[in-house]
């Protein structure tokens, strides 16, 4: 027999699309979670991202972002450490 077919309400595609949006959960931790098929939650993606950024490559740049302040923090430490040796 097939998979049993059900819907997902809108409360919960808009809760699963936020989660993956602004706190980075993968899609298919967020798929598996709420019992929903990957496929699905990447389309429910992409017609949210129609004309925008994708929520993909929101999450893409903002871990790129965490890493090169991250980096950023890391050289500016360096520098002063060494400045202070040099007075």
């Amino acid at each position: 027999m097939g998979k049993k077919m059900y819907r997902t309400s809108p409360e919960v595609k808009e809760q699963i699309i936020a989660r993956i949006k602004n706190n980075g959960v993968s899609v298919q931790d967020a798929a598996t979670e709420h019992g929903v098929n990957p496929k699905t939650v990447y389309s429910w993606l992409g017609a949210k991202a129609q004309g925008t950024v994708s929520i993909l490559e929101h999450n893409k740049l903002k871990k790129e972002n965490a890493a090169l302040k991250q980096l950023i923090g890391d050289i500016t430490l360096k520098l002063s450490e060494e400045q202070k040796r040099g007075s």
